[in-house]
């Protein structure tokens, strides 16, 4: 081959790649109106958000599935009235409204959005929808924008000097600790709820009536309203908020139909070594998902009537001195974040500062012990040196009946609705419940005859152990 002539075939080689790299310049973007954009949903759903704050993210893909790529001409929220609720995060970028976002072939993009509503003035939810839209080649698709609303009522730190009532017609958000100051009285409609903000609490040295029904209980969580974990609400995280803690000279609080969850601490109580008046009764209440301990009580009167005391990092209640009385409980510990560390129950004597010893007496009547791991169900366990009796009672351990237990079923199954891997904490009674029967109908005080769910426990003619009164569950086959 002359030089001449390798020459030129090189110029022809170059040439043909500049022409064909100038093609692939020039081809480099479709404009064909049939290129359009896929979405990996159609719908971005906030759950439930409070108004005048700040809501979690959620993200929504956006895929370009020509070989070409796309400039996407306009992407922003639709609808004028909504304008600054909706706020976007396009690829890393934030604003409200993107122009030229482009996208290489068979490619995405990820766009984040957050809400963010006024307030609607009005108690119920609202619902509030607009589109997410994007313009490409001409043509305009939708995607689907909804946010529940929820007005509340604010309570920053406040201390509640005189009585007061509240309703459940708007939830109240507390942030920091709100006070019941001795000698005042907090009334707690059914239907109400308290949401509290991070390390919010409650404080009462005064007293708290709580007034929930089985149609309306009464609600003590924390303010995240969203999901976690695909359609598992925070309800099952733990250390969301405070607690709510009696302290004195509190007495006479009442709780009825309270489900309180997600705390902390859990509920606290504590009074002079009272142990004629109450300082503490609740009755069909669920304290549940403690970062510490679901109820402490110390030197005090505590009594739970038909109620479930349930997963707790610690032991689920604890009883220091005082006076006790639980009939028809169940004392539960399936806990979603470890092994337990403490026993379900921890019973204790007080010694006080001049010597003296706070012997606690109390009665569990009718209740299931059960839990995760191989600790005790009760950390004193042969219970001799104390004034504690367990009757009626299902315990997971071995053991044999004697002065202290009487009349208890020993490494008992009360096979409970709960599957802890699918995050279902159900502590109602499976067809094959040991506890199905076994309970002394002369143990279960008057307040107890109907379950949190008003299920009749005396309409059976034999008594169920535990909060809840066993109803029949069909298998698949039945349904």
């Amino acid at each position: 081959m002359t030089k001449a002539r390798f020459i030129l075939l090189m110029t022809g080689a170059l040439l043909a790649l500049a022409s064909l790299f100038s093609s692939c310049i020039e081809d480099g973007f479709t404009t064909s109106s049939s290129d359009i954009l896929a979405f990996d949903k159609d719908t971005v759903a906030f759950d439930t958000v409070i108004t005048l704050q700040g809501t979690a993210t959620k993200q929504m893909v956006v895929y370009n599935h020509s070989k070409k790529q796309v400039n996407i001409s306009s992407i922003k929220v639709a609808g004028e009235a909504s304008k600054g609720h909706f706020h976007l995060n396009v690829d890393g970028i934030r604003g409200d409204e993107f122009q030229n976002v482009e996208i290489r072939g068979n490619d995405s993009i990820y766009i984040f959005i957050e809400a963010y509503l006024d307030e609607m003035d009005d108690d119920e939810p609202t619902l509030l929808e607009d589109h997410l839209e994007f313009v490409t080649n001409g043509v305009t698709q939708k995607v689907l924008l909804s946010a529940w609303g929820q007005d509340v009522i604010r309570i920053n730190g406040d201390t509640i000097s005189s009585d007061m009532r509240f309703t459940a017609n708007k939830p109240y958000l507390i942030y920091d600790t709100m006070f019941v100051a001795p000698g005042v009285t907090l009334t707690l409609d059914a239907g109400t709820t308290l949401l509290f903000h991070d390390k919010g609490a409650l404080r009462c040295a005064g007293r708290m009536l709580a007034n929930g029904t089985v149609e309306e209980p009464i609600t003590f969580r924390g303010d995240r309203l969203d999901r976690i974990v695909g359609e598992n609400s925070f309800d099952i995280m733990s250390g969301q908020w405070g607690g709510v803690i009696f302290t004195p000279p509190t007495m006479g609080n009442v709780l009825k139909h309270v489900i309180m969850k997600g705390s902390s601490i859990g509920m606290h109580c504590s009074a002079y070594g009272d142990t004629v008046n109450c300082a503490l009764k609740l009755v069909n209440c669920v304290l549940t998902n403690s970062a510490s301990t679901c109820l402490a009580t110390a030197t005090c009167f505590v009594e739970a009537i038909g109620t479930e005391f349930s997963d707790a990092a610690e032991e689920v209640t604890y009883f220091a001195g005082g006076k006790v009385l639980a009939s028809q409980c169940t004392f539960a510990n399936y806990y979603l974040f470890g092994v337990p560390t403490m026993p379900l129950v921890n019973v204790f004597d007080v010694e006080y500062s001049n010597g003296t010893i706070g012997k606690i007496k109390a009665y569990f009547d009718n209740c299931i012990l059960y839990g995760l791991g191989d600790l005790p169900e009760i950390n004193e366990g042969d219970l001799k040196d104390f004034n504690v009796y367990m009757r009626y009672c299902l315990f997971k351990s071995p053991g044999s009946n004697d002065a202290h237990f009487i009349n208890c079923i020993w490494e008992g199954e009360p096979h409970f609705l709960t599957v802890r891997d699918d995050y279902l904490f159900d502590y109602r009674l499976d067809n094959e419940s040991d506890a199905i029967g076994k309970g002394n109908p002369d143990l279960c005080p008057d307040e107890a005859r109907y379950d949190r769910y008003g299920n009749d426990r005396w309409d059976k003619g034999a008594l169920d152990l535990g909060a809840y009164v066993w109803v029949y569950v069909p298998d698949e086959e039945e349904e």
